[in-house]
């Protein structure tokens, strides 16, 4: 009888995205369930996946009631069902996870930090945000930093002296390299995703994906734009993702600006994203703080030049002036001049697909990362 790992998440869709094509390759080793709060998710993790889920209503915010009753949820269904692991990849689903699993007596309770919030913050909502990781840190058995950025943060603020292992190079999943590819793309369907969003093939067009937040770097990289349009006129910006206006939201100016300016196209979120970096130029991802983003995968994966920010993950996947352009936090004229010099020298990064794919491949295929993470598995006892 295989033995029970339970995959923790407090959204259904960051299991089902995230981890896309990982929980049914697992499944084959061991008999995994997802946990997450409820929504339409769930049903697209059984018909995919082909494993079964669980409904555990996980706050993201801090909800003490709230947070209390998932707590003793997880408690009872941990004692019920007696999982051989529990893994965990958000921040508040691996809080209660991780404590519920101490407390039901879980064998094996695992947390991958995906990201860290609390280095971004100020005052007590950073102290209790490090209070909170520590909780996590000491009910769990393993703890794995997505990349060696999340692990340093970790040893300098001193969250845990337990020992930290980065699966592999970094990265939860890895990239599908047979899907993001950009000679899935004839030129005539590039032509008609053009046409549908009333892009000329002169255009230059800067592509962002992900949401659509302050803490993403959106206010900067709209600032930025509005100077490229001046040297520019044929410049078009693209934005691929939802917006968060309770949790992350935009200065009125910054929305106003996506709203009127008729060079800005907003298209929401999308299930599919090849389409919008098989027609972009460059990849802009200005944002204030990551894990390990798989956004800068595909985009490698579909062979597009990158410029980010120098913060963890962005600057560990990419590699200044070779696959792209690091540029410092919170600055939006680095980002205005690094915008520039793509558009001066466009050499840079035109036709390198295959040398941006290749560098991707190398460390971060899916094969690589989900054997990497099995193995890992197979070592618990």
């Amino acid at each position: 009888m295989k033995k029970k790992l339970f995959r923790i998440a407090a959204a259904p869709g960051s299991l089902a995205v995230l981890l896309k094509g990982q929980l049914c390759f697992m499944n084959e080793s061991f008999e995994v369930s997802a946990i997450a709060s409820e929504g339409e998710q769930h049903q697209t993790i059984r018909e995919t996946e082909g494993i079964n889920t669980i409904v555990v209503n996980i706050d993201r915010r801090i909800n003490i009631l709230a947070d209390i009753k998932s707590l003793c949820k997880l408690y009872t269904l941990f004692r019920k069902e007696k999982p051989f692991i529990i893994h965990s990849i958000t921040p508040k689903a691996g809080l209660l996870s991780m404590v519920a699993g101490y407390l039901a007596g879980v064998p094996n309770r695992l947390h991958t930090f995906t990201g860290l919030v609390f280095p971004t913050q100020t005052g007590i909502m950073k102290k209790m945000l490090i209070f909170f990781d520590r909780i996590i840190c000491f009910c769990a058995t393993n703890i794995y930093p997505e990349g060696l950025g999340v692990k340093n943060d970790l040893i300098s603020y001193g969250i845990s002296k337990k020992p930290l292992k980065i699966i592999g190079h970094g990265n939860i999943n890895g990239i599908d390299l047979s899907h993001f590819d950009p000679n899935l793309y004839s030129n005539t369907v590039l032509q008609d995703i053009r046409n549908e969003l009333s892009i000329l093939e002169s255009d230059f067009v800067w592509c962002f994906v992900g949401r659509i937040g302050r803490d993403k770097g959106i206010e900067e990289m709209i600032t930025s734009f509005t100077q490229i349009q001046k040297q520019s006129k044929n410049s078009k910006l693209l934005l691929v993702g939802p917006y968060e206006k309770e949790l992350d939201p935009l200065p009125t100016s910054i929305e106003h600006e996506i709203e009127t300016n008729k060079s800005i196209i907003s298209v929401g979120w999308q299930q599919d994203v090849r389409p919008y970096f098989a027609i972009s130029n460059v990849f802009v991802f200005p944002s204030y703080r990551e894990g390990f983003p798989n956004v800068l995968l595909q985009a490698g994966a579909m062979g597009i030049y990158s410029i980010v920010t120098d913060i963890n993950g962005s600057n560990e996947i990419i590699e200044d002036k070779l696959n792209g352009t690091i540029i410092p936090v919170k600055d939006s004229n680095a980002l205005t001049e690094a915008m520039l010099n793509c558009l001066k020298d466009r050499s840079n990064h035109v036709n390198y697909n295959e040398k941006y794919r290749q560098m991707i491949a190398k460390k971060y295929s899916q094969e690589y990362v989900w054997s990497e993470q099995l193995k890992e598995y197979q070592l618990l006892k």
